[in-house]
């Protein structure tokens, strides 16, 4: 049994696969999953035929890799921990929203 929930399918597209075992995503699919280059798909083997998901980003691990690329040192000191109502302040000034 899958994990993800049964769909009802719009459309049946078909692809040809390659001598290499690759497969082209038709633009229907592409589109339909909002999928760009790059991005994570999952397969899953659910009986006779295999699942296509499009992985979605793990929030923690997004921050985590935010904090690794970006030294935010500097601007905890500079702005004493307070770095969200400093750029608020930068922004708005006293008409803060």
């Amino acid at each position: 049994m899958s994990k993800y929930p049964s769909l009802c399918y719009d459309a049946v597209v078909m692809s040809t696969v390659s001598s290499k075992f690759q497969i082209t995503l038709p633009a229907r699919i592409r589109k339909a999953l909002r999928l760009k280059a790059g991005d994570k798909v999952e397969l899953v083997i659910a009986g006779d035929h295999a699942e296509l998901h499009k992985v979605r980003p793990n929030p923690t691990a997004v921050v985590r890799e935010v904090r690794e690329e970006f030294d935010f040192r500097p601007l905890h000191k500079e702005t004493g921990g307070r770095a969200v109502e400093h750029v608020r302040r930068m922004r708005w000034g006293d008409d803060q929203p």
